[in-house]
């Protein structure tokens, strides 16, 4: 990272690398099908007037060919931190183009994989193609491309972190969540406040945004574990079921989405599969079923149950941040101990202890 001697003002390079990996933003029309298919983003870019006004400078990187989100994976996130880190020294920050579907796992695992991130990474995509006429894209991706360039006096960047940026919402992104198909509010972080809201100015709540050591490079991790299972309780769970899953043999964390404040049913064959399983080191994370509130095990007694089985809380995570921190912690340690360690700890913002 370097920095002006004289005067302690941090060196930009007044530009943004916008990284193109697919989705519903750069989609059009085949004339033939009526079907939405990717298009090529540089000549979208190129159709676009509002870009001839954008100060900052902007270069395009795209996914060749571009991907559905749903087809997201492990390899391709630790391809889009490769990429980052490569094109680190020449950015002052990221905007990463994404369909939505798996954009809130992205972004979570994005924040676990680069430690201490001195610059902004916006994912951002849209509901309805770019080139169509109510299109959304054109406003996510300009403010987007703003926030990513935004930057104190001092040359700092105003948010170095990964966050997701929609309609008008800018999000933490490993606090982030899809949770709407259709409107074109579709991300919300149910608890934790937006880290900035756009209007006519974007305003920005600087008092929640990270702030990292700029002395200090980014370090990238490359590795994850996906062995992990999400595992939903209802009313009528089977034993015979979750027996087969429990005892799998590659499964190496289990994101146990359990009711309320983290109770579960006082089924003694559930407790003794869990405890079993949390014996032979599979950690189990303990996260709601609601989309907003926090685990507390110790509130009732079905939580206390799981406790004494070795379920681990995680406290007001959300699944896509739980179920990433876990693939980045199995790539990391091979101890179960260090990954149940990991899940205790605040890393990146994502939970509130």
């Amino acid at each position: 990272m370097s920095y002006n001697k004289n005067t302690c003002i941090r060196n930009r390079s007044n530009r943004v690398l916008l990284i193109y990996t697919g989705g519903t933003i750069g989609m059009g029309k085949n004339p033939k099908t009526n079907a939405l298919e990717p298009l090529d983003f540089n000549h979208l870019i190129s159709q676009i007037p509002e870009f001839s006004s954008i100060k900052t400078g902007i270069d395009v990187y795209q996914f060749t060919p571009p991907i559905d989100s749903s087809d997201m994976t492990p390899n391709l996130w630790t391809q889009l931190v490769r990429i980052i880190n490569d094109k680190y020294e020449q950015y002052d920050g990221f905007v990463i183009l994404h369909g939505t579907d798996t954009m809130a796992f992205t972004a979570s695992a994005l924040s676990f994989m680069m430690e201490n991130l001195t610059k902004p990474v916006i994912l951002t995509g849209s509901q309805l193609p770019i080139g169509q006429l109510r299109t959304d894209g054109k406003e996510n991706l300009v403010t987007s491309i703003e926030i990513a360039a935004a930057h104190h006096d001092d040359g700092t960047p105003v948010v170095p972190e990964v966050c997701i940026y929609f309609s008008g919402r800018l999000l933490r992104g490993n606090r982030s969540t899809k949770m709407n198909a259709d409107g074109f509010n579709a991300f919300d972080s149910f608890n934790f406040p937006h880290l900035a809201d756009a209007g006519i100015s974007i305003v920005y709540h600087e008092e929640y945004i990270l702030h990292p050591d700029f002395n200090r490079p980014m370090i990238p991790h490359y590795s994850t574990d996906p062995n992990v299972v999400v595992f939903t309780l209802f009313p009528g769970i089977q034993d015979n079921i979750v027996r087969h899953m429990l005892e799998a043999p590659e499964l190496r964390g289990i994101v146990m989405r359990t009711y309320g404040s983290g109770n579960a049913p006082q089924r003694p064959w559930l407790l003794k599969m869990l405890k079993e399983a949390s014996d032979r080191g599979v950690n189990i994370i303990n996260i709601s079923q609601c989309a907003a509130g926090t685990v507390e095990m110790a509130r009732y007694d079905t939580g206390y149950q799981l406790k004494n089985a070795g379920v681990i809380s995680g406290y007001d995570s959300t699944v896509e941040s739980a179920v990433a921190k876990l693939m980045h912690l199995q790539g990391t340690y091979a101890d179960p101990l260090m990954v149940r360690n990991g899940m205790n700890c605040n890393m990146r913002g994502e939970i509130s202890i």
